[in-house]
């Protein structure tokens, strides 16, 4: 595997796996919103439409995001990096496997994915920015990760694949995960504010938004979502954002009875927004094909 970082320009190389691919992806790009411009609402995009592109985290220097690479009628996944200081795409892996869900880690020396191993594992993974150390693994058992979330403490929340999908948590370097809810869906995250996670899950056929305090283990349902909603993500500590079709709502989490159309990005995306992150008057966002 070779991590390219995108301020440094150097590559870190480690062994190399065994090719894993599979049927090509549904198509999706991602598209750049700049907010409060001299202009008012700006959208470009910063990948094409003809793979899928997807996961998108939203950083100062620029977006990094899952891109498929097809190969001779194959697909895998690569982890990306859209540089905002020359509007560049540059992939930051190279590799015989899969990556995807890139995240920054707590000390922001690295980033953490999921990759499929060779023996089809999804495992977690981290790759150091340092070229001079090699990415690893973060946890050697635990697995099937789909997604993830760090917190300020080197601990973290996994969406565990299984029937039912379970949220799990865990400290680095305890390694042991503690199951915190079932049924849930696949955005996770840290609310530094409240020093809390969030998440989505099903509770009688219905969608709820909740958090879990690590401190207390305890898990509190929020509001409800609509009812095809599991993607979402902050504008504020306060505040969450969510599409339906290509318009994005807000609510307040103290506030949650009360819902107000925030952007209409239907010129932008004329099918549905999913995937999303929120940084400096900046919203990238995924469109389905």
């Amino acid at each position: 595997m070779k991590l390219i970082s995108p301020w440094l320009s150097l590559v870190a190389t480690f062994v190399t796996i065994p090719h894993m691919a599979l049927a090509a992806m549904p198509k999706s790009e991602i598209l750049l919103a700049k907010l409060n411009t001299e202009y008012g609402l700006q959208v470009s995009r910063i990948t094409n439409n003809d793979v899928y592109n997807n996961q998108p985290l939203l950083t100062q220097a620029g977006i990094y995001f899952t891109k498929e690479v097809q190969t001779d009628g194959q697909s895998q996944t690569d982890l990306a990096f859209y540089d905002f200081s020359n509007q560049q795409v540059v992939n930051l892996t190279n590799t015989a496997v899969s990556e995807y869900s890139p995240t920054l880690t707590p000390d922001g020396d690295a980033l953490s994915a999921i990759v499929v191993e060779a023996d089809g594992k999804q495992k977690l993974w981290q790759y150091p920015f340092d070229h001079n150390v090699p990415p690893s693994r973060i946890f050697e058992w635990i697995e099937p990760v789909g997604y993830h979330a760090w917190g300020p403490k080197n601990d973290m929340v996994m969406f565990i694949l299984g029937e039912p999908h379970t949220l799990q948590y865990t400290q680095v370097t305890a390694a042991k995960p503690t199951v915190v809810a079932h049924n849930i869906g696949r955005t996770l995250t840290f609310n530094h504010t409240l020093g809390v996670y969030t998440f989505s899950y099903n509770k009688a056929q219905q969608h709820w938004l909740a958090s879990y305090d690590p401190q207390q283990a305890s898990v509190t349902n929020l509001f409800r979502l609509p009812q095809d909603v599991q993607d979402y993500a902050f504008k504020d500590a306060n505040t969450v954002i969510y599409a339906i079709g290509s318009r994005v709502y807000q609510r307040q989490l103290d506030s949650p009875e009360h819902v107000s159309l925030w952007l209409d990005l239907t010129p932008y995306c004329d099918s549905k927004i999913t995937r999303m992150s929120y940084l400096d008057e900046q919203l990238a966002f995924v469109c389905s094909i």
